[in-house]
This record gives C-alpha cells, sequence and structure tokens, in this order.
C-alpha cells in the first residue's frame, strides 16, 4: 500500500475517535448514576423487605375461634326397627282354603278379606241350629197356650193345680229351649264367619303362608299370614346404666340442663349408609329393668315412617340429645390431641406462636369434641397445618387463617404491594438499551 495512502487513512481514524469520545463519556456517566441512584433505592427498601419478606415465610394454618354456647349432648347408640303393631293371621275354622284374595307386601285394611276357607260344612250347621230354635219356638207357643187356659180353669178349680204347675213348667221349659236354639244360631254364625278370614288390623301384609287347597285348622289355629303396622314404627335401643347414671346424677347436680322442648326428648335416626332418616321420632320409655348379662338398659321411640322407608328388624343408629351444657365449645376432633395424660390443643398466639393448652372433653356431637374448660372466649385454636410445621424448627411463628370444615381454606389477606419492589430489576435495564446502542453504534 502507499505509504500516503496510510498517512491519510490513519488521520481519519483519528479525527472519528476525537468525534466520538465525548459521547461515550457522557453515556458512561449516566450509567454510573443509574447504578448508584438503584444502590441507594436498594439500601434504603431493605429493612421492610426482610420485615415483607419474614412474614411472607410464615407457613399458613387453619384456626378456629373460640366461641362459647349451649351444647346439647347428643348420645349415639345401636337400635332396632321394630313394628307398632303385629298380628298374626290364622285360621280359626277348619277347612280347605279356596282362594287367596290380597296382594302379598300390599297395605291392607282392618277388616279386609284375605281368605276364603270352604264354608259348606259351616252353611249346614247354622241350617241345623236355625230349623232347631224354629222348633223350640213352636213348642214354646204351644206350651205357652197351654199354660194361659189352665189359669182360669184352676181358679175355678176345675182342674187341680198340679196339672196347671206341669203346664206353667213345660211353657219355662220350652223359653230355655228357645235361648239354646237362639244361642245355637249365633254360634254357627260365627263358625261360618271364620270360614272368611279377615285383617285384624291396618298395615303391611307379608307373603301368604299357605296356598288354595291347604288344609287349614286341624286341631290347631294355623297361620296364614301376618300384618304389620309400620306407620309408626318403634326403634329399640340401648345404653350403658353407667351412662344413664352419670347422666342423671349430673342433671341433679346442675352440671347439665335438660333439654329444652317438650318432656319427649327428640331422636334421630342415621341409616346404614349414614345418612339421617328425614323425620325425627320422640323417646316413649326408658325401661326400669337393667339386663343383668349386658347391663344395659332398654329404651323405646317412636318415629314417623309415611312412605314405609323403615323396616322391622333394620339395624340403625340413634342419636338422642338428653341434656344440654351450658357455656360450652365445640372443636373439630382433629384439632384434639388425646393421650394417657389427657387432652390438649395447640392454641396460637397473636405473636404468631404456637402453645400447648390442656382442656376438658364432655362428649361429642355431630362429629366435635364438647369442650367444658381449658379455653377462653377469642383464642384461636390449630385445626389443620400440622404436617407444615414437622418440618420446621421448634418456635416458628405461623401465620393464622380461619379453618373452612368443607375443605376449603380461605385466601388470605393480600399483604400491601410494596412500591419499591420492582425497581430494582427495572433499574439495571434502563441503561441496557443505551450501551446496546453504543456497542452499535461503536462496530460502526
Amino acid at each position: 500500500m502507499h505509504p500516503v495512502y496510510e498517512t491519510n487513512q490513519a488521520n481519519e481514524s483519528l479525527s472519528k475517535a476525537a468525534v466520538l469520545h465525548p459521547r461515550s463519556v457522557a453515556i458512561g456517566l449516566s450509567l454510573i448514576a443509574a447504578l448508584g441512584l438503584a444502590a441507594c433505592g436498594d439500601k434504603k427498601g431493605e429493612p421492610e423487605k426482610a420485615q415483607a419478606a419474614a412474614q411472607g415465610q410464615r407457613p399458613e394454618v387453619g384456626v378456629v375461634t373460640v366461641a362459647f354456647q349451649d351444647v346439647g349432648i347428643v348420645s349415639d347408640l345401636p337400635g332396632r326397627l321394630e313394628a307398632s303393631r303385629i298380628a298374626q293371621v290364622r285360621a280359626r275354622a277348619a277347612g280347605i282354603v279356596q282362594k287367596r284374595l290380597f296382594q302379598e307386601g300390599s297395605d291392607v285394611k282392618a277388616g279386609q278379606v284375605l281368605f276364603q276357607i270352604d264354608n259348606t260344612p259351616y252353611k249346614a250347621n247354622l241350617q241345623s241350629a236355625q230349623a232347631t230354635l224354629a222348633q223350640a219356638e213352636a213348642n214354646l207357643a204351644q206350651a205357652s197356650a197351654t199354660a194361659r187356659r189352665y189359669k182360669p180353669l184352676v181358679e175355678a178349680n176345675a182342674i187341680s193345680k198340679q196339672e196347671y204347675d206341669t203346664a206353667v213348667a213345660n211353657e219355662k221349659a220350652a223359653q230355655a229351649q228357645v235361648a239354646a236354639g237362639r244361642a245355637a244360631v249365633t254360634n254357627a254364625n260365627v263358625n261360618l264367619g271364620y270360614a272368611t278370614v279377615t285383617s285384624p288390623i291396618s298395615g303391611r301384609i307379608g307373603r301368604a303362608l299357605v296356598t288354595e287347597g291347604a288344609l287349614v285348622g286341624q286341631g290347631e289355629a294355623t297361620q296364614l299370614a301376618t300384618v304389620q303396622q309400620i306407620n309408626p314404627i318403634y326403634v329399640n335401643f340401648t345404653q350403658s346404666s353407667d351412662d344413664v347414671f352419670r347422666l342423671r346424677r349430673a342433671l341433679q347436680d346442675g352440671k347439665l340442663q335438660k333439654a329444652p322442648g317438650t318432656d319427649a326428648a327428640k331422636v334421630k335416626i342415621m341409616l346404614s349408609d349414614g345418612t339421617p332418616y328425614s323425620n325425627d321420632g320422640k323417646l316413649l320409655f326408658t325401661d326400669l329393668t337393667v339386663d343383668p348379662t349386658s347391663g344395659q338398659v332398654t329404651l323405646r321411640a317412636e318415629v314417623p315412617n309415611p312412605q314405609g322407608t323403615l323396616l322391622p328388624g333394620l339395624y340403625v343408629r340413634v342419636r338422642i340429645e338428653q341434656a344440654q351444657v351450658s357455656n360450652a365449645i365445640l372443636l373439630p376432633q382433629q384439632a384434639v390431641t388425646r393421650t394417657e395424660q389427657g387432652d390438649s390443643v395447640s392454641i396460637v398466639g397473636d405473636d404468631g406462636k404456637i402453645s400447648k393448652r390442656n382442656i376438658t372433653i364432655n362428649g361429642t356431637k355431630d362429629n366435635q369434641w364438647i369442650v367444658t374448660a381449658g379455653l377462653k372466649a377469642g383464642e384461636k385454636v390449630q385445626v389443620d397445618g400440622f404436617q407444615k410445621l414437622q418440618m420446621m424448627p421448634p418456635g416458628t411463628p405461623v401465620k393464622p387463617v380461619e379453618w373452612n370444615p368443607n375443605g376449603g381454606k380461605p385466601a388470605p389477606s393480600a399483604a400491601p404491594a410494596d412500591k419499591d419492589a420492582g425497581k430494582p430489576a427495572a433499574a439495571p435495564a434502563a441503561p441496557a438499551a443505551p450501551a446496546a446502542g453504543d456497542n452499535a453504534e461503536t462496530k460502526k
């Protein structure tokens, strides 16, 4: 290359560098100033952000707030359903069953015809009794006429008094025969009626125990069917005698109050699938004797059953409210720790620290413990979040959140947004564009 050309190119490069140097210096100073302001902002907001970060790192735990109320003591007892009325339909007339006049498993009314037994011999007996009665009535008419004719004759001494007395005696004997004849007719009618078997009560009839053509009533009253009244229906259940005596003693000492409402305690039936029956019943009586083999006391309640949903013999769970405790607390069962040393719960303080507290439990209601001592109104009892605390050191503060029994957890209140939180990230990005432009222009 020519020396003169190289000298010109070098002078041109020096002149360009002299022109670009002041602009590069200005951009560098701007970048340094921006980074300095960002660093100052970070140092100024460090305490607030550290406190917010510490608050945000607290594990959330579900809590319930203690509130006193009157709670009914509900006993959950095993029971068995029984029909309120049971009638065995039996044949009181001997003979062959000719007809079955009902549908098995249907509802029947009192007096409804169920079976028809052959009544031919009973009709014959009735006719014979009626004939005997007619003969006795004829004899009575003749004896009465004879006695009436003899009466004036004996007064006139036309006949002996003995003949008159005989006529009067024959009249009375004829009257007795008429009475016996009438009784025989009545008895024949009753036996004839027995051939038509009717339902003694209203209720639901089961299956027929005999069929057409069967000989029944020979030597014994053959059972034909069973009718049961299941509306209302009875539920028989048992309770430990110790629980009964303890409950009565607590009522006498004033520790418990009688359940409000009528004198009869309300009873709720829980079906085998765990669902409650729609209609509540009422307690009828408590047996006066204790079963010596089991130490149980039998109780009976009456439950409406208009749809026939409950069937005799079905095993159910009976929930009965027998008393009420005042100023009690209901806690979910998962919130209570039960050990040999006693029952305890976890209390979340205002500072988020958790402390243990011993409590006194007096029964259950709707899967909740009834707490009668150990807690104060307004305190927060931990219900869930126990597994979270197992992974953290003891004494770690927590953030209490109201517990939702339906399984969901309400969202905690949002913390106020930190206005400076986004600035440190945005500050370094601001000078990036000029730097890129500088690089691009430098390449030129």
